[in-house]
C-alpha cells in the first residue's frame, strides 16, 4: 500500500483536524454508492480507509511515524515478519472493525456515519461502508436505498374543497388513498416513505413522490388560492339590478347584482375559493359579462333606440376620438 500521508493528500505534520478534513473528502469522493459505475471506486475507497486507520490513530499513527509499523498496520520485524504482524494485519485489513484506543472508541464509526447518511446507507456499525467486520466482507455492498417513485394524481378543484383522497397506483401494483392536505397546489408533491422501488440487495424501499395535477375546469380560473369566474348576466339585469344564481365550489348562491353594473364588473365572494395552508379559503372573484339574446330581439332594439335618441350618453371618453 502506498504511504497513508500521500493517499489522504496532506502532510507528515497535518493535524488531526487536518487529517480528519482530508479522509472526509476522499470518502466521499470515492465511497461505492456514490460511483456505482466506477468498478475501482471501491478499491480506492478502502485504500482511503486503510490510509486514516493509520494516520487517524494516535498511537499508529506515531508507530508508522517511527518506522515500527508499515501502511498496512503490520509490526516492521527481521526476518519471518509474517508470523510476527500477522494478527496486527487481520485487525487492520477488516475495514471498519477493529479500532485502535487512539481513535476514541468509535470516532472513525462517526465520521462514515455522517458520510453514508447522504448515500442513504443503513445497518450496524461494522457494515454501514460495506467493508467492516470480516476480511471477507470487503467485496460486500452495503444495502442501498431503492429508487424513489414519481407518481402523478390528477384531482379536482371540488377534490381540494371536499378534503377528498386521490387514488394512486404504487410500483408494487397496489392501489392506496392519499391524503391532500389543505392548501395544497398544483405541482405540489406528496411524500409516502417506503412506497417506491425496492432495493436491489435489501436496502429499504425508495419514497414513492406523489405529484398533485389539477383537473382543468369549465368554469372557474385558480391563481393561487383564489378562484376566477366569468359569469354571464342580461342587459335587463345589468341595468335594473338582480339576484343572479351563481356557481361556486361548494354549490350555488345567490350573488345580489347593483343596478347599473357594467360588464366587467368584478364582484367578490369572500371564504369560496381554495383552501389555504393556514387555514381558510380564498375567494371567488366574479366578473361580470353582459350578453345578448342570441337571436334578435325587435323588442330590444326598438328599446334600444329610443334610449339612443334621449340618452346622448358616451360609453367611451373623447380620448378615442
Amino acid at each position: 500500500m502506498r504511504d497513508p500521508y500521500s493517499v489522504l493528500g496532506v502532510s507528515k505534520g497535518a493535524s488531526e483536524g487536518e487529517i480528519k478534513k482530508a479522509f472526509r473528502k476522499m470518502a466521499m469522493k470515492y465511497h461505492p454508492d456514490h460511483n456505482k459505475d466506477d468498478p475501482g471506486a471501491q478499491a480506492r475507497f478502502a485504500e482511503v480507509n486503510q490510509a486514516y486507520e493509520i494516520v487517524g490513530d494516535k498511537t499508529k499513527r506515531a508507530q508508522f511515524d517511527r518506522g515500527e509499523i508499515d501502511a498496512e498496520g503490520k509490526q516492521k520485524f527481521q526476518g519471518f515478519e509474517g508470523f510476527g504482524g500477522f494478527r496486527d494485519a487481520g485487525n487492520a485489513r477488516s475495514g471498519f472493525g477493529q479500532q485502535g484506543a487512539g481513535m476514541g472508541g468509535g470516532a472513525f464509526d462517526d465520521i462514515l456515519s455522517d458520510i453514508l447518511g447522504g448515500f442513504g446507507g443503513r445497518g450496524s456499525r461494522g457494515s454501514k461502508s460495506g467493508f467492516g467486520g470480516s476480511g471477507g466482507a470487503r467485496t460486500q455492498s452495503a444495502p442501498v436505498k431503492g429508487n424513489n417513485a414519481d407518481i402523478v394524481a390528477h384531482v379536482t378543484l371540488e377534490d381540494l374543497v371536499r378534503d377528498a383522497k386521490a387514488q394512486v397506483t404504487l410500483p408494487s401494483g397496489k392501489t392506496v388513498s392519499v391524503n391532500i392536505p389543505a392548501g395544497t397546489v398544483e405541482g405540489e408533491k406528496i411524500r409516502l416513505r417506503g412506497q417506491g422501488h425496492p432495493s436491489a440487495n435489501g436496502g429499504q424501499a425508495g419514497d414513492a413522490m406523489v405529484e398533485i395535477r389539477l383537473k382543468p375546469h369549465k368554469l372557474f380560473e385558480v391563481r393561487s388560492a383564489d378562484l376566477h369566474l366569468d359569469l354571464p348576466i342580461t342587459l335587463y339585469e345589468a341595468v335594473l339590478g338582480a339576484k343572479v344564481r351563481t356557481p361556486t365550489l361548494t354549490g350555488a348562491v345567490n350573488l345580489t347584482i347593483p343596478a347599473g353594473s357594467s360588464s366587467g364588473k368584478v364582484m367578490r365572494l369572500k371564504g369560496k375559493g381554495l383552501p389555504t395552508k393556514a387555514g381558510g379559503h380564498g375567494d371567488l372573484l366574479v366578473k361580470l359579462q353582459i350578453a345578448l339574446p342570441p337571436h334578435e330581439d325587435r323588442e330590444l332594439s326598438t328599446l334600444m333606440k329610443a334610449w339612443q335618441e334621449v340618452t346622448p350618453y358616451r360609453a367611451r371618453g373623447p380620448e378615442f376620438d
